[in-house]
Formats: C-alpha cells, sequence, structure tokens
C-alpha cells in the first residue's frame, strides 16, 4: 500500500515537510557529506535515513519514540543541501518535525531538566553569566552530577571576559555609507562580547552607521531547533518589533543566529506574522556578506600571520556564504589564509549539541582541531561562536596553542589607527 503525507494532518508546517519528503529521491550523495553517517556509518543516522524515518512518522506508519533517537543524533549542519542534487530542503523538514516532536515524544526526566536548564538560561545573558559563574562551582562536585548533566559543566569556560555593552546607535566615521541594525547574539554578549566591539569598530571605521535596537532578544534559534516552537515565535516576533525598518540591513554575526532569522517565515508560518517574517528575513545578512558588498574603505596594516578559515555550517550551508569571509581576510596584506582538510564538516558544535549528544560532539569537535593543527596556522577564523567555543576547547585539549578568533576581530585588529 502507498502512503502519503496529508499536509493537513500536520497544521501550518505540514505542507513545507511534505514537500522536502517529496523532494527526495534517496539517490545517497548526502550520505559523503554527513558527519553522523561518518561516525556511526548506520543508514538511519544519515539524512536520506531520517528523511525515511520522518515520512514513515508523519504518515502514521512509525511510532515517533522509533524515530526519535535518530533525529535527535542530527546536528541539523545542512552539509546534505549543498550535496544534494534533487534540492531537498531539508531544513524545512528538520526543525519542524522536532517541533511537531515536542507534543508526541515524552522524554526522560534529567533530559527535560537538561533541556529546560538551556532554555531559561543561554538565551537570556545576564541569567546566562550567572549559570556561567554557578557552573564553575559546580566543576568541583562534578563525581556527584548526574551524568546527563555533566556536559552542560564540561561546557563552562574557565574564564569569562568582563561583560561589554554597545551604544544605541554608533556614527559612522567620515562620510556616512549605509546605515545598519545589529543582532548582538545572546551567548556571545557573555562568552566573547568582543565580537561585537570588533563588528561594530569595522563597520563604523568603513562608514556605516551602526544601531544595536535595546529592545532584541534571542533569535530563537536554540528553541527551533529543540523543538519548542511556542519559544521561538515569542523571539521571533520580539525582534519583530524591535528591529527598525528605516535601515539598509539586519546584520548578524553568529551563523547560527544569522540562520535562524532567515527561517522566521517558517517559525511564524500560519500565524498573522508571516508575512511580516518573510519581509524581515530578506533584509537580514551576514556582515561578512554586507562589508564584501560595500567595500573596504579603511586601509589595512601588512600582516604575517599564517590564518585558517573554518567555515560555520550555518554560515556556509544554511546561509552560502562561503567567498565573502574568505575575501575579507586576503584584503590583509600578506595574510596567508589556509584551507581545512575536510572543511565542509561540522565541528560539532551545533547549538546544544555538545550538551545532547556530547560524545559525537567531541569527536568531531577534536577532528575539526587536527585539521587545525595540520595547517600549521598561528590563528584560526570562524563566523560562529559556538564553532569558536568548540575549536578552543579542542586546540587547548591537544596543546595547540593556536589562537582562535572572529573573522571581525581579525579585521579589526588590522585596522590601520592614527
Amino acid at each position: 500500500m502507498l502512503h502519503t503525507i496529508r499536509p493537513e494532518d500536520h497544521g501550518p508546517l505540514g505542507e513545507p515537510m511534505a514537500h522536502a519528503v517529496s523532494t527526495c529521491v534517496h539517490c545517497g550523495f548526502c550520505l559523503a557529506a554527513c558527519p553522523t553517517y561518518r561516525e556511526l556509518g548506520q543508514e538511519m543516522d544519515t539524512p536520506r535515513g531520517r528523511i525515511v524515518l520522518m515520512k514513515q512518522v508523519l504518515e502514521g506508519q512509525l511510532d515517533w519514540a522509533a524515530a526519535q533517537p535518530h533525529v535527535d543524533k542530527c546536528l541539523g549542519c545542512l552539509a546534505c543541501e549543498p550535496a544534494c542534487p534533487s534540492g531537498v530542503p531539508y531544513r524545512d523538514l528538520l526543525s519542524p518535525f522536532r517541533a511537531l516532536a515536542g507534543s508526541k515524544f515524552k522524554r526522560t526526566p534529567l533530559e527535560r531538566l537538561r533541556h529546560w536548564l538551556a532554555a531559561q538560561t543561554i538565551p537570556y545573558p545576564a541569567r546566562f553569566r550567572v549559570a556561567a559563574f554557578a557552573g564553575r562551582i559546580g566543576k568541583l562536585f562534578r563525581g556527584i552530577t548526574p551524568a546527563a548533566l555533566r556536559p552542560m559543566l564540561d561546557l563552562v569556560p574557565d574564564d569569562l571576559p568582563p561583560a561589554e555593552s554597545w551604544p544605541h546607535v554608533t556614527p559612522a566615521q567620515g562620510e556616512r555609507r549605509a546605515r545598519v541594525a545589529l543582532l548582538v547574539s545572546c551567548a556571545q554578549q557573555v562568552l566573547e562580547p568582543d565580537i561585537n566591539t570588533a563588528t561594530i569598530e569595522v563597520l563604523a571605521r568603513n562608514g556605516v552607521e551602526v544601531v544595536v535596537p535595546p529592545a532584541q532578544g534571542c533569535c530563537g534559534g536554540l528553541a527551533w531547533h529543540t523543538g519548542d516552537l511556542r519559544a521561538a515565535q515569542k523571539f521571533a516576533r520580539q525582534n519583530l518589533a524591535a528591529f527598525p525598518a528605516d535601515v539598509d540591513a539586519i546584520l548578524t554575526n553568529a551563523a547560527g543566529c544569522g540562520s535562524a532569522l532567515h527561517e522566521y517565515h517558517l517559525i511564524l508560518r500560519g500565524t498573522p506574522d508571516e508575512a511580516r517574517a518573510d519581509a524581515f528575513r530578506h533584509r537580514v545578512m551576514d556582515v561578512s556578506v554586507f562589508l564584501a558588498r560595500l567595500g573596504l574603505r579603511t586601509p589595512l596594516r601588512e600582516s604575517k600571520m599564517k590564518v585558517a578559515y573554518h567555515d560555520a555550517c550555518h554560515l556556509a550551508n544554511a546561509q552560502n556564504v562561503r567567498s565573502e569571509p574568505r575575501d575579507l581576510l586576503r584584503k590583509i596584506p600578506g595574510l596567508e589564509l589556509c584551507e581545512l582538510t575536510d572543511a565542509h564538516l561540522c565541528c560539532g558544535s551545533a547549538g546544544t549539541y555538545n550538551i545532547d549528544q556530547p560524545d559525537i560532539a567531541a569527536s568531531l569537535g577534536e577532528q575539526k582541531a587536527r585539521a587545525v593543527l595540520a595547517t600549521g596556522a598561528e590563528v584560526v577564523a570562524t563566523g560562529n561562536i559556538g564553532c569558536l567555543t568548540q575549536l578552543r576547547v579542542h586546540l587547548k585539549k591537544l596543546g595547540s596553542t593556536a589562537h582562535v578568533r572572529h573573522t571581525m576581530q581579525v579585521l579589526r585588529d588590522s585596522l590601520v589607527t592614527g
């Protein structure tokens, strides 16, 4: 008997999910690109395998609990999308399916606690900072902490940088060439606030006025990718209201955040805000793309650094941004830019993946760190706070002294002063 998905049975997200499933021809080109297939070697832990499982669940032929372990192991890195000759929009299936699963699949009490703790802290910088300090104390009692919660402690950095804040408006230096609004990223504000400081300085020095909307909130990506649709919609609506219309672009400097903003039309699908969300996402742009198009006006001083560039998955795969960060780095005179082996593979960070799948995340992190070491680079540049944190952890474990920096920090440090 031939079964088909009835989109109307699955609410507003049913149609994009059904379309994604119907587009897949099961050719298998995605297997070689999938990090979890390389790690686990199981068909059900590939994009093709997961599509089959999700299709069967949506058709009512398979229980949610049977598919969920394999869906949970998906990083959401979207490396399968550029590898797919049929153009399967895998992102239109994965996050909506997880959103539906939130009401269909009951997790263990410790899993629910872990997700609740992440949801109540990471999207809120003040809470996250307190939680990080508490986590440093918790490391002293790691041995008596439940195993399901230990990965959270392992991610707590040994030191936190001082908190920083940014003016509502930073004027352009010299003739104003553009006016933009910047999302400052909740986790980034705590773990590496200097990324925002560097971004604003590079923009201002190149004639861009930067607005930091004070009412902005979390991008909603954490909630969206873990199946909490209600929270994702709340954050999306908050940002739709917070960001001004009189700007040339809405800029992001964290790949995961940018990817989430680009999916607001899905998050708010079937609501009165869907049209606004669709218009909003078309104004969103990674800062590297904006600067590459605008052109750098301020001169950069010569550098003899050897820099490896790491493609953040939600920049390269989700937003198709690959050349722009490299082009900007190459504008630094004398800088040697290195490519990583297996550059398309995820570093294993992927939102809460370190917490939910610590063994796979650690293996991928070590592989990426070893790829960096193989280049002999003194600096590795990337465009996402999760990747930056993951690379630092695993390079340190391997005894490396390589510095991990955001592309905007590398550019800021090369600006000619005086």
